[in-house]
């Protein structure tokens, strides 16, 4: 398993930002997920921007995959749903399982959305010796034959990685139903079984990708941003460039249990306001394959709402949005 860039083990302090009181001596921040993926960022780069904030708890991560965050989420919901200093990472793979249904009855009101850390973008890869050098080398296996190539995700049908290469086929008239997916825990997960063979190309994102991209064993074809992206990937073509009109944006960020009470919520609110003011966390977060999205509080919520309207509406199409 690679392990995370040596940036987060070295980044300029935060010792401008101002103080608050009350924190406790140590606080947690829940991966969904196995280590390695763009969620285990997530809570790293939220570990790391509060360290030097003074009167911050430093955060300890642990670790809850299964069911695509439906563990965590059902149980910090049930069991640990007043825990005031247990944060919770997601992504728009979250907000798309809650439109869903994938959660159960679960919906955006059921937590308190605390902050979002960054933007992030879909990309499809292959491993470097692979026969496909560009996007429409591998959209021309897919017409050619849709069961030619063994595409790993996280997750299962209708998780953000399936959408993004079902949106991809439909674009090039194959029936995405015919596809071929694995479906895996994380994006570390994803890299690891391409590395190892077992699946031939991955849906994924820039952040997780960018973590393997300098090993010279993974092979970009396109990005799925408006633009191609600074950093690690800037020579990436977009979807857009070869012909796919195809963006996929998606956002990552923390939430709190429902029973958090308002005074502890706020508080985090306020820590985030305070971390995200900062010009070290501006560099953090795009040496994280992060781009701006800074909303907190109430904006994030109301975000978070529409957000999950869309996707639900986006889903509704390929009858994937189950009714409870």
């Amino acid at each position: 398993m690679k392990t995370l860039p040596t940036f987060l083990l070295s980044i300029p302090l935060l010792a401008s930002l101002p103080a608050f009181a009350g924190q406790p001596a140590a606080a947690e921040c829940l991966v969904p997920s196995k280590p390695g993926g763009a969620m285990d960022l997530s809570c790293k780069l939220a570990r790391k921007a509060l360290l030097e904030v003074p009167g911050t708890p430093a955060l300890k991560l642990s670790y809850m995959p299964g069911g695509i965050g439906a563990v965590a989420w059902h149980t910090i919901v049930s069991q640990r749903r007043a825990e005031p200093d247990t944060l919770v990472a997601f992504s728009g793979g979250s907000l798309l399982n809650l439109a869903q249904g994938k959660f159960g009855k679960a919906g955006a009101d059921d937590v308190r959305w605390v902050a979002g850390l960054g933007a992030d973008y879909g990309v499809i890869a292959v491993p470097a010796d692979s026969p496909y050098r560009t996007l429409r080398d591998l959209v021309q296996a897919l017409q050619r034959d849709p069961q030619a190539v063994l595409i790993g995700m996280s997750g299962t049908v209708g998780s953000q990685d399936w959408m993004k290469m079902a949106m991809l086929a439909q674009l090039a008239g194959v029936d995405p139903h015919r596809l071929r997916f694995v479906a895996l825990e994380g994006g570390g997960e994803e890299y690891t079984a391409m590395q190892a063979g077992y699946v031939q190309a991955v849906s994924s994102d820039a952040s997780e990708t960018s973590l393997y991209a300098d090993s010279g064993k993974v092979r970009v074809l396109a990005v799925l941003a408006d633009k191609r992206l600074p950093g690690v990937l800037a020579a990436v073509p977009t979807a857009r460039e070869q012909g796919y009109d195809l963006v996929w944006p998606l956002i990552r960020g923390l939430w709190m249990g429902p029973g958090v009470s308002d005074a502890d919520y706020r508080r985090w609110v306020r820590a985030f306001d305070q971390v995200q003011a900062s010009p070290e966390f501006a560099r953090m977060r795009a040496q994280a394959g992060l781009y701006p999205f800074s909303l907190t509080g109430d904006a994030l919520t109301r975000y978070i709402k529409q957000a999950v309207a869309d996707y639900k509406r986006q889903a509704r199409q390929f009858n994937l949005v189950r009714e409870h």
